[in-house]
């Protein structure tokens, strides 16, 4: 499709004109834009253009929704007519952290730490449920596990899920290696400093207590100089390896400013690691292990002593937290309760939901839409609710429920109801895939409740919306407009 050159200069000027723009660059879908002064957008008539499906702040980035494929040529345009050279992602996100608060920089901080990680994860979840659905008793077959009935699948299956725990296991390699990036370091030495935490030769924390009389084992231990440190090995953990690559990238950034370039090579990095490395063992993995205990603690005495209430706030703030970029905070949290005795989270199981549940509405709009025949707007509600029930909640959230709002408030009540059930129950799954395969992420045990939230999830929010959206009709309000003039 051609990209109409005045739709862009309309767009330049809704957005407060060129001059208002500091960086700019796009994704798939989306123009996304830092701008100096948000209150110069016109939102109204910005989405009267045809060429906008949509548009949203998010994280003091400014996007526009144009489509897939359209919106590379509608970015050409864009930068020639604003006279920016072409940007980037990282461009843009600088630009917009300039405007952002200490609470907010935080927050993208963990998100750019742990959404590159993603992808592994994701990975290792879905490897992890299809292995425990072979290795595991009752999962399949009564009384007995897939590799019992067929034995011949059983080495098939552990190397499965040896693949799927090895991102887990390593975790704090990775996120050495991401955080070093966001933190200035490099990356390689994050990930070094990541390795040394999980070296096999240290004690695992999982092996402690002796498996036949529960007691906990003496953990060895090194003496410095009259100081004992322990040799804990810290698989999974969270906190530890994010603190000190902080620290990390403190002394290497210090080290490269001092040190001459000659010996640069002999001296910042075995310096930088080893004086870390000494500190992750004596006071930075000791503090941050009790730390992260007490967040679990936390979060674990809430669930076990209220998990209706826990669940019924965590799925009613979820989505909102999502506009905010907010949301992000909760991978560490959910990491740090996978690596806790619970083998798992109580929060990913909501997220899933909250997904499927912005599917549906979407799914709702789509049935309104239909109902007036407003074809173009009957098409993007269809696919972004599909897109919804598989994880990708984007499309159906800023494209079409909350423009119309009634299919987002459906989606939340929903994901509130849903969470009282699992709150109560105590639903765990691993970090993995949302949506409809997030069942695969879901811990042995609670997979026919999370089926039954998932059902409830897939036909409520439908319900929910073409009744409000009815109900807000006899009363006279236009509540199924068309996407370009929401």
């Amino acid at each position: 499709m051609a990209v109409n050159k005045e739709d862009v200069k309309k767009i330049i000027e809704a957005i407060g004109g060129k001059d208002n723009v500091s960086a700019a660059t796009h994704c798939v879908t989306r123009l996304r834009l830092a701008l100096k002064d948000d209150s110069k957008v016109d939102k109204e008539t910005l989405d009267q253009i045809d060429l906008v499906k949509g548009s949203f702040k998010n994280n003091n980035q400014f996007q526009i929704v144009i489509g897939q494929g359209t919106v590379d040529e509608a970015y050409k345009i864009f930068s020639n007519e604003v006279g920016i050279e072409h940007g980037s992602k990282e461009d843009v996100k600088q630009a917009a952290t300039e405007k952002m608060n200490p609470l907010q920089r935080f927050i993208k901080m963990l998100g750019d730490v742990f959404i590159p990680l993603l992808p592994a994860i994701v990975t290792a979840g879905l490897l992890l449920g299809l292995s425990n659905l072979l290795l595991e008793s009752g999962a399949i077959f009564k009384n007995q596990a897939v590799v019992d009935a067929y034995p011949q699948f059983k080495g098939i299956a552990e190397i499965i899920k040896l693949i799927a725990v090895t991102p887990f296991h390593f975790l704090p390699a990775l996120i050495g290696w991401s955080a070093m990036r966001v933190f200035g370091g490099s990356p390689i030495l994050g990930l070094v400093l990541g390795l040394i935490l999980v070296n096999p030769a240290l004690a695992s924390q999982y092996g402690l207590a002796d498996a036949q009389t529960g007691e906990m084992n003496e953990i060895p231990t090194w003496d410095v100089f009259g100081l004992e440190v322990q040799q804990l090995n810290y698989a999974a953990q969270v906190l530890p390896i994010l603190i000190a690559t902080y620290c990390l990238s403190v002394v290497e950034r210090f080290l490269n400013k001092y040190v001459h370039d000659s010996i640069k090579m002999l001296v910042v990095g075995p310096v930088a690691l080893l004086l870390v490395g000494f500190l992750s063992f004596v006071v930075i993995g000791p503090v941050a292990f009790w730390l992260g205990e007490q967040i679990t603690n936390f979060i674990q005495m809430i669930f076990e002593n209220a998990g209706w209430l826990g669940g019924l706030i965590y799925g009613l703030v979820y989505a909102p937290l999502v506009i905010t970029g907010l949301h992000h905070m909760f991978l560490a949290v959910d990491f740090q309760l996978m690596s806790s005795n619970l083998g798992g989270t109580y929060l990913w199981p909501i997220l899933a939901i909250s997904n499927i549940a912005q599917g549906a509405a979407a799914f709702g709009a789509w049935f309104m839409y239909k109902r007036k025949k407003m074809v173009k707007e009957e098409g993007l509600a269809l696919t972004s609710g599909i897109s919804g029930m598989l994880g990708v909640t984007e499309p159906a959230m800023f494209g079409v429920n909350i423009p119309l709002k009634y299919p987002f408030i459906s989606a939340v009540i929903t994901t509130g109801l849903v969470g009282i059930l699992f709150g109560s129950q105590q639903v765990l799954g691993k970090v993995g895939v949302g949506g409809v395969p997030g069942i695969m992420s879901i811990n042995s045990g609670f997979r026919i409740t999370f089926l039954i939230g998932m059902i409830i999830a897939i036909i409520l929010p439908f319900v929910l919306t073409v009744i409000f959206s009815l109900f807000a009709e006899k009363k006279g309000d236009k509540v199924v407009k068309p996407i370009d003039k929401a």
